[in-house]
C-alpha cells in the first residue's frame, strides 16, 4: 500500500487546490514538474508550481474566465498545459483538453457542445483548425490564447497572460476563489475519443478522482514521491490521472515528454521506477527489443532465451500465489543479474517496480514477452465514465491476460448477454448535455452498462473479451470477438496490426500490417535487401505471413478462423485517422477506407 501523505480534509471533501496547498506546505522543495529545455531539464518544485499556478489564475481571471465554465486546451504535454489546467481549476473553471489530432469538425462539435468561450492552443499547427470558429456565428468561441508567440499574431499570448497575472495577483483573491470549490464540483470534462459517433463529454468531480486515486494507492505499493514520464495525451483519462491528478495526490514528480516518439529515449535517460503504456506502446517496445536481439550472435541469443524462460517460470509461480522454490529463486537472481538487468539497463527499464497498461486488451504474448524479463505488466480496466480504473491487477495478485479485481467500493457483474456492469463511487455524474445539464449514466439500481463484454473467474478476476458493439455476428448467427482473433494473429512478430471483418458474412477476413520495427530486422537476418525493396510483396515475407495465419487459425475455433487476408504496406496511426489518440482501432474508419479491399476478399 502506498503511503498516503497528510490529507487536508476528510477524503470525501478534498479538492485538488487543497492538495496543491498541502504539497506547497509539506513538500515545498521537492520536485513537482520537469520538462526538456535544450539539452537539459527545467524543474519546478511544489512550492514554485503553486506560485506559478496562482499567477496564471490571476491572468485567466483577467481574461474573463468565470467559475463553472469550460475552457478548452489543445497542447502537447508541456508546462503551459499542466499549469493552466491547475490554474483554471483554482478559479472553479472546468479545464477540457482536446486531442491534438482532432479534425476541425470534431473541434467545432466540442466548442459548441461545451459552450466554451476560450481556448488555449500551442501554436501554428493548431491555429488553422481553431481560428475559423472565432468567426462562426454558431460557435461561442470568443478568444484564443496561443503559447508560441511567433505564431500568435493578433491573439493573446500565454506569456502576456502570465505577465498580466503577475501584475494583478492578489493573494487574498486567489485563496478566496479556490476555497469556494467543493469536492462535488466538476474537476474536468473528458471527451471520449470517438471510436464511433461524436465524442461524449464525461463530467467527473474532485470526489470521483480523489477517491479513485486513493483506491489505487491501497492496492499498489508505490515509492514515496515516485517519478512519472507523462507522454500520452492529457485528453485521455489515463494520462490525466497519471500525469496530473495522482502526482498531486502523491506529491510526486512528473517528467513531461512533449513528443511521444521520444518516450523510449526519455526512459533510457531517466530509468523510471514506474512506466505506463497502452498495449500498442508495449507491443512496439517489444518489437524494438526483438529486432535488436535478432541481430545478436546465436550463442548470445540462446543465453537470453534461457534467462527469459527462467524469468517466466518465476513469474508463473508468483501468478499462482506460490513462493518460488529455492533453486528457481537462485536461478532467477543469477539470470537477472548476469543477463536480464544489463539488457533492461540499455532500455532504462532496470529500476522498474511497477509497469501498467490499460485502454484495450493486452495481448497475452506481449505480456509473456515482458514476463521473460521479470516485468509483470499490471493490466487494469475502466472507462472514462468510471474515472479510469475499476479493476486492476497488482504485483502481488495478478492473472496474465486478465484485468484484475475490482477496486474497493466498486461492484462488477456480468449481464446475461456478457456485458459488464459496474456500480460504485467512481462512476461519474454523467454525460454533459449541450444545454449544460447532465444525463445520468446509471440505471435505476445504480448500474452502469460499460459496453465491454467479459467474464469473472472464480477468484474474482475480470477477463475482457471485446467491446459489445464490435462483436462480429456472422451470417450463420455466430458471435466472434475480433480482438481475440486479432491478438492471436499479432502473436507472430511480423504482424504489427490487424483488423478482422465478417459481420453478416459467412467467414472472416483480415487486413494485416507488417510490424515497422520487426520486419526490417527479420528481413536482414535472412539476407533480404530492404533498401528500396517492397517487403510486403517479397515472396519470403508472403510465405511467412501465410504460415503465421495458418498457425493462428490452428489455435482458433472454426468460426474465428481467417479464410482470406490482405497484407498492407502502410502502418495505421492516430495522425492518419485509423487509430484513436489512445491507439485503439477506429474500425469504421479502417473498414470505410479499405472497403474495396475487403469486398475483394469476398468476391475474388
Amino acid at each position: 500500500m502506498t503511503t498516503i501523505l497528510r490529507l487536508p480534509a476528510d477524503p470525501a471533501d478534498i479538492t485538488f487546490p487543497a492538495l496543491l496547498l498541502r504539497n506547497a506546505e509539506d513538500h515545498a522543495e521537492l520536485p513537482a514538474l520537469s520538462w526538456r529545455e535544450g539539452d537539459g531539464w527545467t524543474t519546478l518544485t511544489w512550492g514554485e508550481a503553486r506560485r506559478k499556478t496562482a499567477v496564471l489564475a490571476a491572468g485567466y481571471a483577467a481574461l474573463g474566465v468565470r467559475r463553472g465554465e469550460h475552457v478548452l486546451m489543445m497542447m502537447r504535454n508541456t508546462p503551459e498545459h499542466w499549469l493552466s489546467d491547475l490554474a483554471l481549476t483554482h478559479l472553479g473553471a472546468v479545464p477540457v483538453t482536446v486531442y491534438g489530432s482532432s479534425e476541425p469538425e470534431q473541434i467545432g462539435h466540442i466548442v459548441r457542445h461545451s459552450r466554451a468561450r476560450f481556448a488555449i492552443i500551442e501554436g501554428a499547427r493548431e491555429l488553422p483548425r481553431w481560428e475559423p470558429l472565432l468567426d462562426d456565428a454558431t460557435a461561442p468561441l470568443e478568444r484564443l490564447v496561443v503559447v508560441d508567440p511567433a505564431a500568435a499574431g493578433a491573439h493573446r499570448t500565454y506569456g502576456s497572460l502570465h505577465a498580466i497575472g503577475a501584475r494583478l495577483f492578489n493573494p487574498d483573491t486567489f485563496e478566496k476563489a479556490w476555497r469556494e470549490n467543493r469536492a462535488t464540483d466538476p474537476l474536468t470534462v473528458v471527451y471520449t475519443s470517438g471510436t464511433t459517433g461524436e465524442p461524449k463529454g464525461v463530467r467527473m468531480s474532485h470526489r470521483n478522482v480523489v477517491g479513485n486515486g486513493m483506491a489505487l494507492d491501497s492496492v499498489i505499493d508505490f515509492p514515496r514521491h515516485v517519478g512519472h514520464i507523462s507522454y500520452l495525451p492529457f485528453a485521455h483519462i489515463a494520462e490525466r490521472m497519471l500525469g496530473i491528478y495522482l502526482p498531486i495526490l502523491r506529491a510526486s514528480h512528473v517528467y513531461l515528454c512533449a513528443e511521444p516518439t521520444q518516450v523510449a529515449a526519455t526512459a533510457r535517460e531517466l530509468h523510471p521506477r514506474q512506466f505506463f503504456g497502452v498495449p500498442r506502446v508495449w507491443e512496439k517496445l517489444a518489437a524494438a527489443v526483438k529486432a535488436a536481439l535478432a541481430g545478436l550472435p546465436e550463442e548470445r541469443r540462446r543465453a537470453i532465451e534461457a534467462a527469459n524462460e527462467t524469468a517466466r517460470a518465476h513469474v508463473d509461480c508468483r501468478e499462482r500465489g506460490e513462493e518460488p522454490p529455492a533453486d528457481l529463486e537462485a536461478a532467477y537472481r543469477a539470470a537477472k543479474e548476469k543477463v536480464l538487468d544489463p539488457l533492461l539497463t540499455l532500455a532504462g527499464f532496470d529500476q522498474l517496480l511497477w509497469t501498467g497498461s490499460a485502454a484495450a486488451p493486452m495481448p497475452v504474448d506481449v505480456a509473456r514477452f515482458w514476463a521473460g524479463f521479470g516485468l509483470v505488466i499490471v493490466d487494469a480496466w475502466g472507462l472514462t465514465e468510471t474515472t479510469g480504473v475499476v479493476t486492476t491487477n497488482s504485483p502481488d495478485a495478478f492473472r496474465v491476460g486478465s484485468v484484475g479485481r475490482p477496486l474497493e467500493g466498486m461492484e462488477v457483474r456480468v449481464a446475461d448477454d456478457g456485458e459488464i456492469l459496474v456500480r460504485g463511487p467512481f462512476v461519474c455524474e454523467g454525460y454533459v448535455r449541450a444545454d449544460g445539464g447532465v444525463d445520468s449514466l446509471r440505471d435505476p439500481d445504480g448500474w452502469f452498462a460499460t459496453g465491454d463484454v467479459g467474464r469473472l473467474d472464480d477468484d474474482g478476476f475480470l477477463w475482457i473479451t471485446d467491446r459489445k458493439k464490435e462483436l462480429i455476428v456472422t451470417s450463420t448467427g455466430k458471435n466472434v470477438a475480433p480482438a481475440l482473433v486479432e491478438n492471436t494473429l499479432k502473436e507472430h512478430p511480423l504482424i504489427g496490426q490487424a483488423l478482422v471483418h465478417g459481420d453478416g458474412r459467412s467467414y472472416l477476413v483480415a487486413l494485416l500490417v507488417l510490424d515497422a520495427e520487426m520486419a526490417p530486422a527479420w528481413a536482414a537476418a535472412r539476407g533480404i535487401e530492404t533498401d528500396g525493396t517492397d517487403l510486403v510483396g517479397h515472396p519470403a515475407v508472403q510465405d511467412e505471413i501465410a504460415r503465421a495465419v495458418e498457425a493462428a487459425n490452428a489455435r482458433l475455433n472454426r468460426t474465428e478462423q481467417i479464410k482470406k487476408y490482405r497484407l498492407l504496406d502502410r502502418e495505421w496511426g492516430p495522425e492518419s485517422g485509423e487509430l484513436t489518440p489512445s491507439m485503439k482501432l477506429r474500425r469504421r474508419v479502417i473498414r470505410d477506407r479499405y472497403a474495396d479491399v475487403i469486398e475483394g476478399l469476398y468476391t475474388a
